[in-house]
This record gives structure tokens, sequence and C-alpha cells, in this order.
């Protein structure tokens, strides 16, 4: 893609770079959708695994108040990275399609015309 280092040229989009690169954001979100589910069922299995020592005392306060913030960030990562690839591939079908339209705009048109000079009636 365009790298704004040739004067001149703003953006090169190239539909392959970008079909591309979508996947990656599709399997981001579900290796943290994952992630995400495996600690929540895992801390909620075990209650309270990080125990009750100092370290487990700390760690507990400071995890315990913000639990549901830390899994709704996550979880609109999630959501995030989702539509970025939804985002991306309807961008890709999209710049084909204009590319297309754009082509059609500048195909050369043939005129008829009559020997006389006049136009059609």
């Amino acid at each position: 893609m365009g790298d704004g280092k040739v004067p001149g040229k703003v953006l090169d989009i190239k539909t392959a770079d970008i079909k591309a690169a979508a996947p990656t954001f599709h399997q981001g979100a579900m290796d943290l959708s994952k992630a995400l589910t495996t600690l929540i069922k895992t801390l909620d299995g075990l209650g309270e695994p990080w125990g009750h020592d100092e370290q487990g005392n700390q760690f507990g306060g400071i995890y315990k108040p913000h639990q549901k913030s830390i899994e709704s960030a996550a979880g609109i990562l999630v959501l995030g990275l989702t539509s970025i690839h939804a985002a991306m591939v309807d961008m890709s079908d999209g710049h084909v399609d204009n590319d297309k339209l754009v082509a059609g705009m500048f195909t050369e048109v043939k005129i008829n015309k009559q020997s006389d000079g006049a136009g059609e009636r």
C-alpha cells in the first residue's frame, strides 16, 4: 500500500494487499475471543486462584474490582477486530467495483457521423 514516500502519490491501494491483510484481523479476533473465554471460565471456575497470601491479596485487590471492566474491554477489542476484518473485505470489494466504474468512464466512445456533417434527427 502507499507509504507516502513517492511524491505526488498519496495512496496506492492494491486489493490483493487488502484481501491478504483481512484474515489477520479475523484470526486475531478468534484468538482473543478464545483467550477471553478461557480467562473467564478458568477464573470463575477456580474462584480466587491467586490465594490469600500477601501477593495474592494484592493481586486480588486490584484485579477483582476491575474484572468486569477488563472482560468488557477485551470483548470490545474482539468486536473491533471483527469489524476491521469485515470492513477490509467490503473495502476490497468496493475498490474493485470502483475501479471498474472509473475504467468505464474512460473507454472510447464511437460516434456515428454522417458524411454531410448533419447529425441524426
